[in-house]
């Protein structure tokens, strides 16, 4: 997500509104900007640089302070702390941790391969092969059972790969090669044990079961033509309520439709967004749901901003709203993190106001 820089009395300027509106800010500084972020444990998160030069790949212990209940001013350690490091000699367009493993798998975002890294280890453990692309994998980690990963560069050629023991196991689906469908994928989740889903860029949905490799059902974007749209998705594991997987379309053209797996074909609602798109890149672009605040998402990658949103007063009928909060420079609780081209990685937490007396 871009954010220009600000000269001294700017910052100046927003150092003493922070004052105001954030709990906590803490940062920290990579040696080159990353466009990934990724959870590994409760505290614990991975980032990487995307330059085409060699490139750091951390896991960073999140600064203790913010998990401190009360007494936040008795808290040694408030900056973020390396736990593991090492090197990538191609940038990190795409970065997942395997749940279950202490292992992540990254892509470079120009060609098929793919690396799955030991974390806390010397090298790659693993080198993987996807469908031939030149344009960059998306890469889903498995939620539950052996440890597995979806991944593909269209809709036609998505394939899951189990990791058993430094094993490969290369499951296909003929089906999904038999609708001939070009369309470039933009997003890719699994949304319980076995059942995942694929958005194209166009912002069409594809709904799959790793259990039966049958033709995905598709579900058409029904939003403005000629835009790129990108998919953030929240799901509880625990309810087999199809209403209680939320997913999140966010286009180029700064809409967002709300769906459940009920009928992904009628959106619960929509939202034309109040931001200004100021950039063409559209690997910026991120919708990402709250996991412990309900209602809540976060869009970023179009005006240097992140801005958190409060869906539940969104309607069917597509309308304007204003942001909850807009961070002016992924998720625990009400805790955000974030990139910048600049290289800075930030942790934060906002005041809200609604609950705060003067």
């Amino acid at each position: 997500m871009g954010v220009t820089s600000l000269d001294d009395n700017e910052f100046d300027d927003w150092f003493i509104e922070s004052l105001k509106i954030y709990n906590n800010i803490h940062e920290y500084q990579l040696e080159h900007p990353t466009i990934v972020i990724e959870w590994t444990a409760e505290k614990t998160i991975c980032v990487a640089g995307y330059s085409l030069s060699k490139n750091e790949i951390l896991e960073l212990l999140l600064p203790l302070k913010l998990f401190a209940d009360d007494n936040h001013d008795l808290c040694a350690e408030r900056d973020f702390k390396v736990v593991h490091g090492g090197f990538s000699n191609g940038a990190v367009h795409c970065l997942k941790h395997i749940p279950g493993t202490r292992c992540v798998v990254t892509n470079d975002g120009f060609s098929s391969k793919l690396l799955v890294w030991d974390l806390g280890g010397d090298d790659c453990d693993i080198q993987l092969k996807s469908a031939s692309s030149d344009k960059g994998v998306k890469v889903a980690s498995g939620l539950t059972g052996n440890p597995c990963i979806l991944h593909g560069s269209q809709i036609s050629d998505i394939q899951l790969t189990e990791l058993t023991n430094t094993s490969i196991i290369v499951l296909l689906f003929p089906s999904i090669e038999e609708t001939d469908s070009p369309d470039a994928l933009s997003s890719l989740q699994f949304v319980s044990g076995s059942v995942f889903l694929a958005c194209a860029c166009n912002g069409d949905l594809y709904v799959g079961d790793t259990r039966k490799p049958s033709a995905l059902q598709q579900t058409p974007a029904g939003g403005r033509a000629g835009a790129h749209w990108c998919m953030g998705v929240k799901t509880d594991l625990f309810s087999s309520d199809p209403s209680s997987c939320s997913v999140a379309r966010l286009s180029s053209s700064s809409q967002v439709f709300v769906s459940d797996l009920r009928d992904l074909r009628a959106p619960v609602s929509k939202a034309q967004l109040d931001v200004q798109r100021k950039t063409t890149d559209n690997d910026f672009m991120k919708v990402t749901w709250a996991p412990a605040l309900d209602n809540c998402l976060a869009v970023s990658g179009f005006d240097g901003m992140v801005q958190i949103y409060d869906t539940a007063s969104w309607r069917p009928e597509l309308m304007e709203f204003q942001p909850l909060f807009i961070h002016q420079t992924s998720w625990s609780h009400d805790s955000v993190l974030s990139a910048a081209v600049d290289g800075s990685v930030q942790v934060w937490d906002w005041v809200d106001k609604a609950t705060t007396s003067c």
